[in-house]
């Protein structure tokens, strides 16, 4: 039941950005800059991606 997952990470500082983008870096669960976690590729976690895509690297996992 695993299905694909995504490696993201952080690579430009949360300081200074709208609440909105710094929500969205948190709820991918990013606590600091050049911090990695594998996420699930959903439909819910693809947006948060898109939004915030400036500040992240995102990989295939």
């Amino acid at each position: 039941m695993a299905g694909k997952q995504v490696k993201v990470t952080l690579i430009k500082s949360m300081h200074g950005r709208l609440a909105a983008h710094r929500a969205c870096v948190t709820g991918l669960g990013l606590r600091r800059m050049h911090h990695c976690v594998t996420v699930q590729d959903t439909p819910e976690n693809r947006g948060m991606i898109n939004k915030v895509s400036y500040m992240l690297k995102v990989e295939e996992a």
